[in-house]
């Protein structure tokens, strides 16, 4: 039986839109072990307890790559029991709505939303809508949706603002605990890093029971460029694919950069942790995530837009009503400053293994008329090993 186009169109655009098979390795799975810290079960931002997360991704046509990510820190709602958070800018060339009122008042209260640039908008709308809707929140007259973005214009046609309410409400609901869809899923679709297909990466490390026993996660969405590199390794030097290569070897035609060419774009870090952490200290937290984003080979340009999102999930310092008092009102047990540096540490690591994996697990992709290369896996770790960037099982 033959169906009628319409419906062959949206079967088509449904399976697109679909999570990509799991058939690109992990970071950790070809033996790139970062740092010292022990990564959680799952190496990913749900490790710590009670966070979700949803994708919803648009891959229509030629021309259509985009999507939106949601991060929850908890399943219940946000509003009425907002938790601690912060956000920290390394370059604010970038359109993160929300983050004002986050840092004036320390809190966050609303699902935590990553998609295109000139979605922000419309996502931010779309949160709204969601959150006046949940139970509880029939008086609510003020909410600040938290919402990132990353420029995917290069694969997708960013200025159709493709990202609406359906989209955003799908990845809100559909946010879930457990292994996390990484590379060209949600936010990440249509995006770019180092010259290869970027996306979204997670990772995790948790810390010994004598420092405390903490778990932090990291969620990337990866836009920028730079000289890839990977445990030390000069990986976008001997690949042939870095910042500023034409222009050192005097090849660079002007008006016309290769993808190779150019470190703008931008990333977003959204940073979880159980630890009891204030705001101040989940500044300097995310503060700390730039250490890991440089460790990969960022150029940190003018046109590059890097955030960094940190919130705690711990139960005790959730604020529970919109009058801000907390749950408590004995004397909340906030770590001390000198106790930070192992989740300083922590997020560095983290944040590094994050954006591997998600030029790792991210594929080749096509749209508006230009391919962009996967990072190629056999070659890269060719490099890694005369690098000695490899554990020793690996080598």
């Amino acid at each position: 039986m033959k169906l009628p186009g319409l419906i062959v169109a949206l079967l088509v655009s449904t399976v697109l839109a679909m999570p990509q098979e799991k058939s690109r390795p992990r970071a950790r799975d070809v033996g790139i072990v970062v740092g010292i810290l022990p990564a959680g079960p799952l190496n990913a931002i749900t490790d710590v307890s009670g966070v979700t997360v949803g994708h919803a991704t648009l891959v229509r046509g030629d021309n259509i790559r985009t999507g939106v990510t949601a991060i929850l820190p908890h399943g219940g709602n946000l509003f009425r029991e907002k938790v601690p958070g912060a956000v920290f800018i390394g370059n604010a060339f970038g359109k993160l709505a929300g983050s004002t009122q986050v840092n004036e008042l320390g809190e966050i209260e609303t699902p935590i939303m990553l998609t295109s640039t000139l979605n922000v908008p419309r996502v931010a709308d779309a949160t709204i809508d969601y959150m006046l809707a949940l139970a509880g929140n029939e008086d609510v007259q003020s909410i600040n949706p938290l919402v990132g973005e990353t420029n995917d214009g290069f694969l997708n046609d960013i200025r159709g603002r493709h990202v609406g309410r359906e989209e955003v409400f799908a990845a809100i609901k559909n946010a879930h605990g457990g292994a996390v869809d990484e590379g060209c899923v949600g936010a990440g679709t249509g995006t770019v890093a180092f010259g290869f297909k970027g996306g979204i990466g997670t990772s995790s490390r948790k810390l010994p029971a004598s420092l405390g026993g903490y778990t932090l996660g990291v969620l990337v969405q990866t836009n920028f460029g730079g000289v890839l590199t990977i445990n030390g390794a000069p990986v976008g030097r001997e690949l042939g694919q870095y910042y500023l290569k034409d222009q050192l070897s005097g090849s660079h035609v002007r008006g016309n950069p290769s993808s190779s060419n150019t470190a703008d774009g931008s990333v977003i870090i959204v940073i979880a942790t159980d630890a009891p952490i204030d705001h101040r200290n989940l500044q300097r937290l995310a503060a700390r995530s730039m250490m890991g984003l440089a460790r990969t080979g960022s150029a940190a340009s003018n046109g590059s837009g890097d955030y960094a999102i940190a919130f705690s999930t711990a139960p005790e310092l959730r604020i529970r009503n919109v009058r801000n008092t907390r749950s408590s009102q004995t004397s909340i047990p906030f770590l001390a400053n000198d106790a930070m540096s192992p989740l300083f540490l922590a997020v560095i690591e983290a944040t590094e293994e994050a954006i591997y994996n998600s030029l790792f697990r991210a594929t080749t992709t096509s749209g508006r008329g230009h391919t962009v290369e996967a990072l190629p896996i056999e070659r890269t770790l060719e490099i890694l090993r005369k690098h000695g960037g490899l554990s020793n099982r690996e080598r």
